[in-house]
This record gives structure tokens, sequence and C-alpha cells, in this order.
């Protein structure tokens, strides 16, 4: 009887799922798209019902039917999805109100002030090696709590992504070790994983909490109710899962310091292997999915997005185009800037057009385009946008390196954004560093069965180590030395932009 493991995970714009066998080969993939509601600047939601537990449904019913697989041949199922989200839910699983998504969402301000307030400065560093952030599940708990008392008073747990597909799935609450002591952060005692009853106190119950585990431990069980929407067999074992871009690393090959992913997808997400936690004010830092490994990570809020919105708006008849002779937008729009000469003719893009995570942590930053002539078309400006992106990575990985505790030896191109071969050259050009992608570029929901047939412990599947034997590498992009001289000039002048126009854009705001 053969055995083969699936993996879903749910994006900030799709959910993807993929069935593998025992040696890691793909059966089959399915996507599916969901959109992302903005109902007030600085508010973004999903609807967990549809576009989290409706999406994965019809996924693994999608990859049961085009695998021909018998359900019962599934020996285990992965899951990961939006990290630092905060869903509350009743008893009954059901949603209590939509899901707060990740640092992109900036509804909690005042709450990260109250906090700041509560707790001073010197106890908030020493919780995150950091100051407070709109990435962190703590404030946007008690934004509930002080904005929608109603909701708050209902709600038996709250939960993150992984966490609700799980409950649905099992009955079962559970968050992984990983997002649990990381973005409940410091909620939960880290030397025994339990709910703190005084830190709690002030934002909720410990009761409401959901019961930390490993990633890869068997969170429980698809019950009869789940198995009759998903397709899947009532029993197969569900491991607790995690957050997307940590399994996306680990379907790179980050299961060591020093290696590093480079997440391109509708925002940037970086995790760099290092062998303690490192502070720094401007990044984050937690305890890694592979036990005793940490990392420091960083996170923007456009990539991918602002690509969008380049098709949407300013390559709308490209666009348009598409609908009818089926080419892919995004490709002729990526072939379109080739001629474009490095630094886009003197203009530079701050890709701020959602607020910013890192490094500058700052929900009210704008987008900025500077340099513009009316020799500029609108490849130029694309351009710009890619290369703004390639600077704002390049800013944060300096930052890293300053740590002198901190190596890169390998990065690793993941994402969406890698189809675009000519972004990724900008950016190892920007960077000076080679940049190499997996040969499998299924991403987060691909180390989710990866992490699955490890749960289980699959013939030869013991570590997360024996999971990178099976990861190849497919293209490989080396900087072009005299590109990187020339974009050093203009990484100068982009990291001295955003505090030369910081109080305009806030004036901007009002």
């Amino acid at each position: 009887m053969s055995s083969y493991f699936m993996g879903i995970d749910t994006g900030t714009s799709s959910s993807k799922g993929v069935i593998i066998n025992g040696e890691c080969k793909v059966i089959a993939t399915y996507e599916k798209s969901h959109t992302m509601s903005n109902p007030k600047p600085g508010f973004y939601e999903h609807d967990a019902n549809k576009d989290w537990w409706g999406d994965f449904c019809i996924i693994s019913n999608e990859l049961l039917s085009k695998s021909n697989i018998n359900p019962q041949d599934i020996k285990s199922i992965g899951i990961s999805a939006l990290g630092a989200d905060c869903l509350p839910v009743d008893e009954n699983c059901n949603p209590l109100r939509k899901a707060i998504l990740y640092g992109i969402d900036s509804r909690a301000s005042e709450e990260i002030e109250e906090l700041t307030n509560l707790y001073g400065e010197h106890k908030i560093k020493q919780w995150y090696g950091r100051p407070l952030g709109s990435s962190d599940i703590m404030p946007k708990i008690l934004w509930i709590k002080n904005k929608e008392p109603d909701v708050y008073q209902k709600t038996y747990k709250f939960l993150t992504g992984s966490s609700f597909i799980v409950a649905k799935l099992t009955g079962n609450y559970v968050v992984d070790r990983f997002l649990g002591l990381a973005s409940f952060n410091p909620l939960y005692n880290k030397k025994t994983w339990e709910p703190d009853p005084e830190l709690c106190n002030y934002v909720c119950d410990t009761s409401q909490l959901a019961e930390i585990k490993e990633a890869t431990d068997i969170a429980g069980y698809v019950s009869k109710q789940a198995s009759k929407q998903t397709g899947l067999a009532v029993g197969t074992p569900v491991i607790t899962g995690t957050d997307d871009s940590g399994a996306e690393a680990i379907s790179a090959g980050v299961v060591e310091s020093g290696k590093m992913m480079i997440q391109l997808g509708s925002s940037v997400y970086m995790i760099l292997g290092t062998d303690k936690l490192i502070n720094d004010d401007n990044l984050w830092r937690e305890e890694f999915i592979v036990p005793g490994l940490s990392d420091i990570s960083a996170g923007t809020n456009t990539a991918g997005s602002l690509t969008e919105w380049y098709r949407d708006n300013i390559f709308s008849d490209i666009l348009a185009q598409e609908k009818i002779n089926d080419e892919n937008a995004y490709s002729i729009m990526a072939e379109s800037i080739s001629n474009i000469p490095v630094g886009s003719g003197g203009l530079i893009t701050l890709p701020y057009f959602a607020g910013e995570r890192t490094p500058i942590n700052d929900p009210n930053s704008n987008g900025l385009i500077i340099g513009l002539k009316l020799s500029h078309t609108r490849e130029y400006l694309y351009k710009s946008a890619l290369e703004g992106i390639g600077y704002s990575i390049n800013q944060q990985i300096k930052i890293m390196e300053s740590h002198h505790e901190v190596s890169i030896k390998k990065i690793y191109g993941v994402g969406g954004g890698v189809k675009n071969k000519n972004w990724m050259q900008i950016i190892a050009d920007i960077l000076g560093k080679t940049i190499s992608t997996p040969k499998i570029t299924l991403g987060a929901c691909y180390g989710d069965a990866m992490m699955a047939a490890l749960g289980v412990k699959y013939d030869g599947f013991n570590s997360f180590s024996d999971l990178s034997d099976h990861i190849q590498i497919g293209d490989e992009y080396i900087p072009n030395k005299d590109n990187h001289i020339k974009y050093q000039y203009y990484q100068n002048i982009y990291e001295k932009l955003y505090a030369a126009n910081k109080d305009f854009m806030h004036l901007l705001n009002k």
C-alpha cells in the first residue's frame, strides 16, 4: 500500500495544496484564490470560514480527485497559514468576527502604546528584543477587548490561522511553539509552555489560549464531520502545523544556522537561522520551528501586492489583453523592463504603499517615488518598484549582518516572485549575493507535506535534516559585480529617504 502526505497552506491572496509521496515527489497540486478585505485604513481581514476553512475543504477534495488517491492512503496532513493573525471563536469554533491579519493590520496602535506604558519599554525589550509592534497578537487581543467587548465576552479561544484549521479538522485547539512563544509573546511561560496567569490577566483569560505543541506533533485526527467536508478519511493524523513563512523556509532547506529564506509573496518575509536569539530594535527574533534553532527575521508589507497594483492600475491594458490572448500580464511586464538601466534612470521607490513593518516599523509611512522626469515611462516606474523591494531586502540584510554573531552562508529565494527571473537577478545584483531557488517552488504547502511525513516518522524521516536531503536546487542568480557597484549608490540614497520624508508622510495621513 502506497503512502502519501498532504500539505495545505493559507496565504494572503490564495491557498495552495499538494500531495507528495514517500520520496517527496509531487503527485498533485491545487490552488484557490481569495480576497483580503480592507474596511478601514490600516484594517486588513479575512473571512475565516470562507477564505481559510472553505479553501481548505475545496483544495483537499480537488487534490484527492486529481490524484485519484484513496483517502486511506493519506498518512498525515500538514497545515500552515499566515501567522500572527487573531481570530476569536466560540465554543463550537465559529468565528465571532473576521480574522485580524498579521503585521499589515495596524489597527491596534493605541493598544501597543497602552501595553508599552503599562509594562515599560525595558520590559517590552526583554520580552521581544525590540519595541512592541503590529505583528504581535497581544495588542490585537486587547483591541478586541477594548473596542469589541461583546465579541470578547463570547470568545472561547483566540486563534491564529493554522490553529483554526486544525481545530476544524480535529476539534483540538493547538498552536505550534514557533507561533505560540513568538506571536503570542509574552502570554505563555517559555519554560512550561503554559499560559502565564499574571501576564494574561490584563489581556485575556488563560483558558482563551490554545495548547502549545511542536509543529510536527500530532494535534489530533480528522473527525467525522471534517471528513464529510474535506473528503479525508476519518482518523487521519493532523500535525500542529505552523505559519506560512516558517513552512516555506522548511521547504527551502532552512534547517540550520546560516541558511536564509527570502520569501517573495504578497509581502516579503525573511528568515535567517541563528545559533541564539539576537535582539535588534528594527527586526524580529524567535525560537524557530526546528528544535534548538533560533532565527532573526524581517517582513515588509508589500512585494507581490505592489506588482499587482502596477498590473491593475498602470498596466491595465496588458491585463485586459491577458483575458483575450491568455498571455500572462506579469510575464509581459517582466519582459518590458529588460532594457531599463540599473537605477531606473535615477528613479527610487520607497515601497511603503501599505505602511511598513521592518525595518522602520511605521504603519503610517507612505509610498514614495522620487526622481521623476518627463523621459520616464511606466517601464521605468515598474523597474524602480522592483528595485525598491530589493533595496528594502538589502537594508535589512545589512542590519542582520551588523551583528557579529550572524553569518549568512546560503540564501534561498521562494514564493511567487521567483517566477520573475528579471526581479530575482535585480535582487541578487543589489545584495551582491547569490540567490538559489529550490527545484520545487510550491512553497509552504510543500513544507507542510514534508513536515506531515516527519510528524508520523515515516520511513527515513526522523529529523528536519532528513527533510532537507530531499530538497534540490533549481535556478541560481549570481550577482553582476558592475551592477552591484552601481546599486550601492542608489542603496545609499534609498536608506536616507524615509528619515527625510517621515514627517511629511505623517502629515498626509492626518
